[in-house]
């Protein structure tokens, strides 16, 4: 019976790869950096077998003209290779990706799979700055958060109840890891796709809607337009989160709507659906916080944490 050993939560920002310079002198960034370390050193400890990363996509593999809730990639794995991210063929471990299609969709979910899915740095920045070796298989396990309808908090919680299920189910003998990205407190400047009434505002969901197949067409202004972003970062929020990640106890955010999250933390802080399934995939646990910053060049309260069963 394989088992889920241990679980990480990691903010993302691919700014730390094309633009560390600008930070190098802050120690915000270095605590961030060195956390990432840390916890790559821990999940090496942790001999995984396989990753399960739980991310977001940020328009570069998914789009407005099919948007599921949930998608697996089951096949190959495309790394999109934006701003220094891993690009091309990603390891996956297809025997327990489609074995958690099926035990999902037994569980009362109905995740969408692919057999050809394109990932961006919501999943290849953890891979890129925690996943020991390179020759480790990922299960991608894709949540939409950027484009409303969103799937309930308590939902991605179920879900992440669910995956531990399937990986104790699966017949093998694995030990699993499983990586939250994204997140903490931030503001995009996304519109709702349903309401995009400045020019940039158009241009982004017609980058949304039309960039499946020519989306880094699109990418010098959406750069241009993220960068001059105002950064709203709650630190209050990041800080009450992860204490609760410490105690492994997610309860009192699951009632939340996605309208209340975004009022208390940002568009961006609906990336902690990642964080809410990876919790509920360990089960009783314990954390620890290794790393916080409000990191306004990056726009986002960076984080990163891990997690251990109770024995």
């Amino acid at each position: 019976m394989s088992s889920v050993v241990l679980g990480v939560g990691a903010s993302h920002s691919t700014l730390m790869n094309t633009h560390w310079n600008e930070v190098d002198h802050l120690p915000g960034a270095h605590r961030f950096r060195d956390g990432l370390l840390q916890a790559r050193r821990v999940l090496a400890e942790a001999r995984a077998d396989t990753v399960v990363i739980i991310g977001s996509n940020h328009f570069r593999g998914f789009f407005l003209d099919l948007m599921p809730a949930i998608t697996v990639g089951v096949g190959e794995v495309l790394g999109a290779g934006e701003a220094g991210t891993p690009s091309g063929p990603l390891s996956v471990d297809t025997d327990l990706a489609r074995h958690l299609v099926d035990s999902l969709v037994d569980d009362g979910f109905d995740p969408a799979f692919s057999l050809r899915l394109t990932v961006d740095h919501g999943i290849t920045h953890s891979l890129q700055h925690l996943v020991p070796e390179p020759g480790v298989p990922i299960v991608p396990v894709v949540i939409n958060m950027f484009a409303p309808p969103l799937p309930a908090l308590a939902r991605c919680h179920a879900l992440g109840r669910a995956i531990a299920s399937a990986v104790g189910r699966d017949g093998a003998d694995k030990r699993v890891a499983v990586i939250a990205s994204g997140g903490l407190s931030h503001q995009l400047p996304w519109p709702a796709w349903f309401e995009a009434l400045s020019d940039d505002d158009r241009f982004l969901v017609e980058a949304w809607l039309n960039g499946r197949h020519s989306w880094a067409e699109y990418e010098v202004r959406r750069r241009q337009i993220i960068r001059a972003a105002r950064p709203q970062i709650n630190e209050e929020f990041d800080r009450r989160f992860l204490a609760m990640i410490e105690a492994g106890d997610l309860g009192p955010l699951l009632g939340l709507s996605s309208a209340q999250v975004a009022a208390r933390a940002g568009n961006g802080a609906q990336e902690i659906r990642a964080w809410i399934a990876m919790v509920a995939a360990l089960g009783p646990c314990t954390g620890r916080t290794l790393a916080y910053a409000a990191m306004d060049e990056w726009l986002t309260g960076m984080a990163v944490a891990v997690l251990e069963p109770r024995s």
